[in-house]
């Protein structure tokens, strides 16, 4: 007897999945972190080291974009593991999703109570705890991370066009804050592009410069891959989300070169890096701009923070959805709300989890979303490998007409995402490269792995015992494995 599946409603529009890409991608990091990278790699070598990063990452679109059209459901890398590898991979991918997603929503609430920490000091310096790695924990930064969770946690309960609204116009105010920024930093007297020279740091040659900011694509662009997860809510032909990808991927590259060179033109960056800011883009804002300029600034820092909480609750509630389905998870997280037909147990546990973060601090919480970073690259692997397995060179005795589309070029991209994929994974796990996990974000991994299995041991009787179709139906929403053909 086939098992009910709740499905989701179709209400997201393009412009907000397109949002929901863009604002996930970025986050925080785009105003908190362009002196830190400037260190390293110099302001051409970071926007080099982007675009280079976004055109990686374009290899590993062409699958996804394939994948959703011919899979519009929740789940994601989840689901293109289960496609091309079965049960055991699924889950390895589902496993390592889940953590990255919930993980990044605990850092950009973290993140918004250290903004408030910078902006008013005195309101979060309060009701000291303890320290962790040598950073401070305040009560009051817990409630602050708190308090925006709540907010977020109830915005996604109440519906995914509520969301995706927001999404949309948070990513506007975004945009218009950094055009802003470049054009009051740009008229003044003492700013301009003479600032930004020299191009590439002095102790480093520009290739080891760019290479290292190449390194953290995967984490500057995370977020295009959430747009798998909202797929089962299109209300739009899902053919149309490659080209909503690569446009949110190609903005998330200008937006990032956009706030190098907001943040270079103030004034020469190697004397910003040597004076060693805890916030070196907010300090040089607020000493050229005054409380205007700064107040902008963390407009645009906020809207980042708020796509990044609202686009990785959205997913990360999406991807247990589809884990429920397939019973690796309690069937409860495959129930929608009666009302608001959204995977409510799944929102309430990403917002509950990711309130446990703040209390551990700040270092504690980045060593665990430093190891994260393998999850999604794990997972972009999976999807480029099931469009290599699904595209074929040419009609051979292994041709499937139900499986399989003629499509080399598609298969060559797949196969080049699948080499970006090892590539990243290698930065992240080989001593000595730019990218290398640091000892705790290893252990942090290790330790995941371990309950990863203990997990998959506890759940492998229920997972493997569903017949293969009753599988098929509950993750893809069809009996067969059948992709949807090409009709140009």
């Amino acid at each position: 007897m086939k098992e009910n599946r709740e499905t989701l409603q179709k209400t997201l529009k393009p412009h907000w999945v397109w949002a929901l890409a863009l604002g996930s991608a970025i986050g925080w990091g785009a105003f908190v972190q362009p002196i830190t990278w400037m260190e390293s790699a110099g302001p051409l070598g970071v926007i080099i080291g982007f675009f280079i990063g976004a055109l990686l990452m374009l290899l590993i679109a062409v699958s996804f974009g394939f994948l959703i059209k011919s899979f519009p459901v929740s789940g994601g890398g989840f689901a293109y593991a289960y496609i091309s590898l079965g049960r055991t991979h699924a889950f390895i991918s589902g496993w390592f999703l889940t953590l990255g997603y919930i993980c990044i929503v605990a850092l950009n609430a973290s993140a918004f109570a250290l903004m408030i920490k910078f902006i008013f000091p005195r309101v979060i310096e309060n009701l000291p705890l303890y320290q962790v790695a040598g950073w401070d924990v305040y009560l009051t930064e817990i409630i602050v991370a708190t308090l925006i969770l709540i907010l977020f946690g109830v915005s996604n309960l109440r519906g995914s066009s509520l969301s995706g609204r927001i999404q949309f116009i948070f990513c506007v105010i975004m945009i218009g804050a950094i055009f802003a920024l470049l054009l009051l930093v740009g008229i003044q007297p003492s700013a301009g592009l003479q600032n930004i020279t020299p191009m590439f740091p002095s102790d480093t040659t520009a290739i080891a410069a760019i290479i290292s900011i190449v390194a953290i694509a995967p984490w500057a662009y995370v977020g295009f891959d959430n747009v798998p997860q909202t797929a089962e809510e299109f209300n739009f032909p899902a053919k149309k989300a490659f080209s909503l990808i690569v446009f949110a991927i190609l903005a998330a590259a200008a937006l990032y070169s956009l706030m190098i060179i907001v943040t270079a033109m103030v004034r020469p960056w190697e004397d910003v890096a040597a004076e060693g800011h805890i916030w070196g883009t907010g300090y040089i804002i607020q000493e050229l701009l005054g409380p205007l300029g700064m107040a902008i600034l963390a407009v645009a820092l906020a809207m980042g923070i708020f796509t990044g909480l609202n686009g990785f609750i959205i997913s990360s509630s999406r991807l247990m959805l589809s884990m429920a389905r397939a019973s690796i998870l309690p069937k409860s997280f495959g129930k929608l709300h009666p009302k608001y037909n959204t995977p409510y147990v799944g929102i309430i546990f990403a917002v509950i989890i990711s309130m446990a973060a703040p209390w551990f601090g700040r270092e504690a919480l980045l060593w665990v979303v430093d190891m994260s970073s393998i999850g999604v690259t794990i997972a972009y692997l999976y999807t480029c490998y099931a469009g290599f397995t699904l595209f074929k060179m040419k009609k051979d005795q292994t041709f499937n007409e139900k499986r399989h589309i003629v499509a080399p070029g598609k298969k060559i991209l797949s196969f080049l995402g699948m080499v970006a994929s090892v590539v990243f994974l290698a930065l992240l796990l080989i001593p000595g490269s730019p990218a290398f996990l640091g000892a705790e974000s290893r252990i942090s991994l290790a330790i995941w792995i371990i309950l990863g299995l203990v997990f998959y041991l506890i759940k492998r009787k229920d997972f493997n015992s569903i017949p293969e179709k009753e599988m098929n139906y509950r993750i893809l929403g069809k009996e067969e494995i059948e992709i949807e053909k090409d009709r140009e």
